[in-house]
């Protein structure tokens, strides 16, 4: 069987709050291509098929969730053409907030070879799992505790208080951008 790409895109992700999952249909729709949750089973056979892979996930205590299987990927399937795109409760205005995430989460070589899309998203209590919600009411106490923050954390104190969404379909532009430019 040949297994050189057809010229076809696929969006796999990673959601558990469902802000990144918003986000892959969004992007499905305007690219014209299937969106699957990373939990189905799909053979990395399956997806070498496919010469753009967009690689949804979130961040989750200034950590990249799912990097260990977008690097499974960036080995398997040498002739796809891999973008990443993370979601976050931080607002897309915070440059040197996402700019830190993306160093501390990435090497070098990765940053120069992965093309990546940060994508405010928000923040949903009433979704999350119960170790996560007990992660970010220790954050809460800890931040509220301390008397001097950095601004780092005054704005991490600010986006966890409450639930919201601050997604937007416009935070997909530079994404669909880059794909119409460069994966067509």
């Amino acid at each position: 069987m040949n297994q050189t790409p057809n010229n076809e895109k696929v969006i796999i992700y990673k959601s558990s709050t469902q802000f990144t999952e918003k986000y892959a249909y969004m992007i499905g729709l305007k690219l014209h291509c299937a969106a699957f949750h990373i939990g189905i089973t799909l053979p990395l056979s399956f997806l070498s098929y496919f010469d753009t892979i967009i690689f949804g996930t979130r961040v989750h205590g200034g950590k990249i969730v799912g990097l260990k299987q977008l690097k499974k990927l960036l080995k398997n399937c040498k002739n796809s053409k891999i973008i990443l795109f993370v979601t976050g409760a931080t607002p897309n205005t915070a440059t040197e907030v996402i700019d830190q995430l993306w160093k501390r989460n990435l090497n070098s070589e990765e940053l120069e070879r992965i093309p990546h899309f940060y994508l405010q998203s928000g923040l949903c209590y009433e979704k999350m799992r119960l170790l996560d919600k007990l992660e970010m009411k220790t954050a809460k106490l800890k931040l509220k505790k301390k008397t001097e923050k950095t601004p780092y954390e005054a704005l991490f104190e600010e986006v966890i208080r409450d639930s919201y969404d601050i997604s937007s379909k416009h935070c997909i532009e530079p994404l669909i951008s880059y794909i119409t430019a460069n994966c067509e």
